[in-house]
């Protein structure tokens, strides 16, 4: 029999539930039906970070204590591709919390809050008198997905993927760590860059590692991605062996697609919103789809449009922000630059706190600090010699 739905959510991740509570705290009557192709608990390859950014996310939802029984930290240890260090106490910490358990809570928070939630792989979506038309058999006012990087909606709108030289490629696994690491750090690689490698500590005596880099640069060493992925992980970090590795492909925002057509709306990985410089997605992942479910419950005329005017109110800035400094950061230099002038000043650190794992912009003063360490470093300065080999 046909059903008939106020809002139809597919994708059971952060981007999903947070649009699907976010309509419901705004509407508290509609129907809302939550769609996704597995059953929870199940596992996600990510990073499984948590900002203080995200957190914030969270408590505008209702869900402030939800990852509470997780120890936070509070530290950040960055190593530049040329080596350079900086560690430092973060302004807030942050926690790390396996995607097992944190999608799980957020879709029994969304149980409890009246959405029907039902294990659905969807494979067609038409219209049917104007609307959207799941399967043949599911029609809904507005539509949100938030089905992943791989987006089978985002497919079936007709919407590109994301173009390969602004997809990454990720390995993650874990790793036994000591109970009182606190600390976590990303190890840049200069080998292939912009590549990397990173220690998430849970808290439990274990940390969440992996490796990741662009996907043009995995295949131009012209060997099997596992070897390369696998072997790079091993060695930046040799004193912590992995297990349960698994790959993930992640769209970097540059490339991002247009956030929806009609009435169905995109919204976190399948909107293509993944920081170009850490490869963080959560907290866009929950910003993403609070806006969508915002949209969903008040623009019910036109909740594309409503919804593409939140996003470039909330993230506009920081997205061409974020866009100009992946230009920059093709050169490690530019890195080795950033993180030596973070390790002198704890603004600029707090600042790359910022952009990469919250929606930070860059005062054109710290830009110009960052701007002229690099370019010193490039440039010949008069009264330096030079040595010709």
């Amino acid at each position: 029999m046909d059903e008939e739905w106020d809002l139809v959510v597919i994708g059971g991740g952060p981007a999903g539930s947070a649009a699907a509570l976010q309509a419901r705290r705004l509407r508290p009557h509609a129907r809302i039906l939550l769609l996704d192709r597995a059953d929870f608990p199940r596992d996600k390859a990510c990073g499984d970070g948590i900002a203080a950014h995200a957190r914030d996310e969270l408590a505008r939802l209702g869900l402030d204590g939800l990852i509470d029984d997780y120890r936070p930290t509070p530290r950040l240890a960055v190593i530049s591709p040329g080596g350079a260090r900086v560690e430092a106490a973060v302004a807030r910490p942050n926690h790390v919390v396996p995607r097992t358990v944190f999608d799980a809570r957020l879709i029994d928070a969304a149980r409890a809050h009246d959405i029907e939630v039902r294990r659905h792989r969807v494979r067609t979506l038409t219209t049917r008198g104007g609307l959207p038309l799941i399967d043949d058999t599911i029609t809904a006012r507005t539509v949100i997905a938030a089905d992943g990087a791989n987006s089978t909606v985002r497919r079936l709108l007709g919407l590109p993927p994301s173009p390969d030289r602004h997809t990454a490629i990720a390995v993650r696994g874990y790793a036994d760590v000591p109970a009182d690491d606190d600390t976590q750090l990303i190890a840049m690689q200069k080998d292939g860059w912009p590549a990397y490698a990173w220690s998430f500590p849970i808290g439990d005596g274990t940390a969440n590692v992996g490796f990741g880099m662009l996907l043009p640069r995995l295949r131009a060493t012209g060997l099997p991605g596992r070897q390369v992925l696998h072997g790079r992980l091993a060695q930046l970090l040799p004193h912590l062996p992995a297990r349960d590795l698994r790959a993930h492909h992640l769209p970097l925002s540059p490339g991002r697609p247009r956030p929806g057509a009609g009435r169905v709306l995109l919204a976190g990985d399948a909107a293509g919103l993944i920081n170009p410089l850490t490869g963080e997605g959560i907290y866009y992942a929950l910003v993403s789809g609070g806006l969508a479910g915002q949209a969903a419950a008040h623009a019910d005329t036109d909740p594309l449009t409503a919804y593409r005017r939140a996003l470039r109110a909330t993230l506009g800035r920081h997205l061409r922000t974020t866009d100009a400094l992946h230009l920059a950061a093709q050169s490690p230099a530019f890195i080795d630059a950033a993180v030596t002038t973070a390790a002198h000043r704890p603004e600029v650190f707090d600042l790359l706190v910022e952009v990469g794992l919250g929606a930070g912009t860059v005062p054109p003063t710290l830009a110009w600090a960052v701007a002229r360490r690099w370019l010193s470093a490039a440039l010949p300065l008069p009264g330096r010699r030079h040595h010709t080999p």
